[in-house]
Parts: C-alpha cells; structure tokens; sequence
C-alpha cells in the first residue's frame, strides 16, 4: 500500500491535502482503513433501520388490545382504542422528530469517528427502550410514572444529541466543508445546540409536569411536534410585520438546519426510513399469524381426530385478513416507491407529509387485528372494516398531498416526466389517486349496504391488484377519448369560423 501523500499547508496555515481527483468511493473506503475517522454511511443506515422499527412497534399495544367478541367495537374504540391511538399517533410523531433531528445532525456531521459511533449507539439504546414506556402510558393513561419515564428518556436522547453536536464542533475535521471553511463556526454551533434542545426543554417540563397536571404534560409533548413549525410560522408573520430578519442571522443562516418547509431534506435518508416502517409493519403481521393461529396439538388431537388441514380451515378468516393487509402494505409501498422514483428533491413539508402517512401505514396491524377477531356479518365486522378504511384512506392521501405538494416546486423536486404535461403525469395522478377513492368509497358503501359489508370488503382487497395492473392502459384509453373529444371540439369551431367567414357582411347580420 502507498504511503499517505504529506499535506500541504493552506492559504491559512493549516494542513490541507492534495487536491487531486480521487472517487468518493475511494477516499471513503481509505478513510475506514487508513485512520479511526469513517464515513457514516452505514451507521445512517443502522439508524434508520433501527428508528424505523421503534416507530412502527409502536402500534403493538394498540393492536393488541383485547376486545371480546360480544362486546361492541363503538364502545371498546371509544373506552379502549381511541386514548391509545391518539397516544400511538404523538408518540409516532415524537419519534419521527428525533429521526429528523438525526437527519439534520448528521448532514452538519459528516465524517464520524469510534466516540461518535459509540455516542449513537448510546443514543440508540435510549430510543429503543421507547417503545416500553409507552406501553406504560398506553396501559396506565392516569399513573404520571408512564409519561415522566417517556419524557426522560426524550431528554437523555436530546442530551446525547447535544454531546454529539458539541464533539463534532471540537474536532472541525468531522463537519461538512460549508462549516469547516467558515469562520463563524461559534455562531452555527449555537444554533444547531438551540434547535436540538428545544424538543428536551419541552419534555423536562412534560416530565415535571406529570405529578402535577397530567393533560398539561401530553400538551408539551404535542408542542415538541409542532414547535418548529409554530416557532417558523412567528417568524414569518414578524417579517412580515415588522421587516426583514435579522441580518447577521440571515448571512449565517444554515439551510440543512432549519424549519423552512421548502429547504432541501435528505431523499434517501426519507426512502430508507419509509422503506423500514414498510417493512415492518409487513412483518407483523406474520407475527400475529405464527402467534395466534397455530393450533394446539392435543385440540388436533382430541377436537378434529388428528387432521391438521381440519383444524387450520378454522383459521381461514385470519388467513385472508393476512392476505388482504399485506397485499395493501404492498402496493402502499409500490405507490410510494412510483412516486419517489420521480421526486428529485424532497422538501421539509414532504417529509412531513410522509411521516403522516406513515403513521397511519404503522396502524394497518391494527386493521389486521380487528378484521381478523370477528364473526362474519356481525355489527363489530362492519365498524372494523370502516376502521380499515379510515386507515388506508389517510395513509393513501398524505401519499397524493406529498406529490400535490411537489407539483406546487415542480421545476425543483420534479422529474420532467412527472410534471404538468409530462409524460407520466397523469398516470401518477391515477395511481395516486386509485387507494384514497378506493377506500372512501368501500367506507360509504359498508354504510349504506351493511349486509354485504365483508363481500365488499374483501372484494376491494381482490380487485385492487388487478386495478393497477390495468391502471396504465386505462388511462392511455382516457387520454385518447379525451384527446379525440377535444379535437373534435376544435374541428367544430374551425368549420364555424371558416363557416362566418364565407358568409358576406348582410348574412351575417341576418
């Protein structure tokens, strides 16, 4: 192996190496073997993996709740479901907040060493423990030790963050090149620390408020959600009332650390993470399936005389909500995946948009579970089937706002084939389009034609691969019709016109 090339000194005095063309691949597989400083490729993907799945296991408490058969879903969704969905849905929320402080961190921190690898993985383990804590608030939604034990561990996740902040800005070698070169590094420190602890400072205060006033500490909880966007939209309207910003703050401004909806956000950090909740939320389902619907040996024995097929036909409902909600899961994921495949950049407000999304995407196994539970026909299979619907429904038209929300900077987070008048506009509009109609529609008709709820149902679950199957050719037909109409339009008005111009002036009157 070569020796390293000496550095030379820079315009500053400072040590600068070579400046020859060398591949990133390259120089990031010599970082990992010539030096303790690594690229952070892979801990980015382990932590995405990992904080995809604290996100989705959420939803277990959730999904398992016990509902029996003869009690009404109505009245278990409003004294079971609704406190901890709504509680899933924060902590969903607060979870997705540290994956995009994540985000932010590491696109200021690009080079990473064994103390950073070891603070996120300290960082890590916290937010695995998430998932325990909010069963206890879920469980015990009245008891503060579920919410303080929650809020804490936020602020230790927050605290370690700040470490890593603080660390990377003690060796400047770690940090992007737009930091390394500037000279106001004290200035971008404070403002990313000041960013960073917003979120804790709010959950220390939920925390104590817990053995005070339990409501007021959900209260902070939500505000660390929507702080960011309400401490921007105050800016906002204090510029427009007052004036431009401040202007040291607008020449030092970071743009990869900031709350603008419109500033770039990492497209492939998005897919990863999205891609993990996916992921997941398919695999537990066949948790539930291995778990719950495995017959007992000696009931094959002594109930069905030995015949396992016999035994397993019982479970055949199961087998076909198993069936149905993956295959939904799927083409969630394929719509998704269509999309991003066009989308060039992603913007703040489409990453929001899509943790929306996936929130709802995160609830499916609790579709799972209600279709599965009742007896068919029964007045609990019905509102369970609305239930599902609901589900899909948000989590399909957050999909079509993320890409309403694009064409709005088409030129910018766009491909050309997918804006106005490309060539795959409109058959993304229709691909988008097909979930949201689908299951509103399913949604009204099981309330007008409750009888034969589970048949529509399960025949929107068959029919719906098949739709988008034909989906390109049913469009290219609507566009020729529609192209045909509009020509023929067109040829009317041009007869008409040629029409009034052959005519002399006194016709014309007449």
């Amino acid at each position: 192996m070569s020796a390293p090339r000496a550095a030379a000194p820079g315009p500053s005095g400072r040590a600068v190496a070579e400046r020859e063309p060398v591949p990133v691949r390259g120089r990031g597989l010599e970082l990992e073997l010539g030096s303790s400083t690594q690229t952070s490729h892979r801990l980015l993907a382990y932590s995405d993996a990992l904080l995809s799945i604290i996100a989705t296991v959420m939803i277990l408490p959730v999904a398992h709740t016990k509902i029996h058969p003869d009690q009404k879903l109505g009245e278990s969704v409003q004294q079971l479901l609704l406190a901890k969905i709504a509680v899933y849905l924060m902590t969903f929320l607060i979870v997705t907040v540290a994956w995009a402080a994540h985000v932010r961190l590491f696109q200021v921190i690009e080079l990473i060493d064994d103390v950073l690898a070891l603070l996120n993985l300290a960082c890590m383990m916290i937010i695995t423990f998430l998932p325990y804590t909010f069963s206890l608030m879920a469980s015990f939604p009245e008891v503060p030790f579920g919410i303080f034990l929650f809020s804490v561990c936020a602020v230790v996740i927050g605290l370690i963050q700040a470490v890593i902040v603080a660390y990377g800005f003690y060796h400047p070698h770690l940090l992007n090149q737009q930091i390394q070169v500037s000279e106001n590094q004290n200035f971008y420190k404070r403002h990313i620390l000041k960013i960073i602890l917003r979120g804790p400072v709010l959950c220390f205060l939920a925390a104590i408020s817990s053995f005070v006033f339990i409501p007021l500490s959900y209260v902070l909880l939500g505000l660390v959600i929507i702080f960011p966007h309400v401490t921007r939209f105050i800016t906002w309207c204090k510029t427009k009332i007052v004036g431009q910003r401040n202007e040291e703050e607008e020449h030092h401004s970071l743009e990869t650390f900031t709350f603008y909806l419109s500033e770039p956000l990492s497209k492939e950090r998005v897919e990863a993470f999205s891609d993990g909740v996916y992921a997941i939320v398919a695999t537990l389902l066949i948790l539930d399936i291995c778990e719950d619907n495995v017959p007992d040996p000696r009931e094959v024995e002594e109930k069905f005389h030995g015949s396992l097929l016999e035994a397993l036909s019982e479970y055949g409902p199961n087998y076909l909500a198993y069936f149905g909600s993956f295959v939904t899961i799927g083409l969630l994921w394929f719509v998704h995946h269509s999309l991003f495949l066009y989308v060039t950049k992603a913007t703040r407000l489409m990453g929001l948009l899509n943790i929306l999304s996936l929130a709802f995407i995160g609830g499916l196994p609790l579709a799972y579970q209600l279709t599965s539970e009742f007896a068919e026909k029964s007045h609990n299979e019905i509102e369970a089937i609305q239930v599902s619907c609901v589900i899909t429904f948000f989590a399909s038209i957050f999909q079509f706002a993320i890409w309403t929300t694009a064409l709005l900077h088409e030129r910018e987070t766009l491909h050309p084939f997918a804006r106005y008048g490309g060539k795959e506009h409109a058959f993304m509009f229709a691909k988008l389009a097909l979930y949201p109609c689908v299951s509103l529609g399913v949604f009204f008709l099981t309330c007008l034609l409750s009888e034969f709820s589970t048949a529509i149902f399960h025949l929107m679950q068959i029919v719906i691969p098949f739709a988008f199957l034909a989906l390109r050719i049913f469009v290219r037909i609507s566009l020729t019709v529609i192209k045909s109409v509009m020509s023929l339009s067109r040829r009317k008005v041009v007869v008409l016109e040629e029409e009034e111009a052959c005519l002399s002036p006194t016709e014309t009157l007449s």
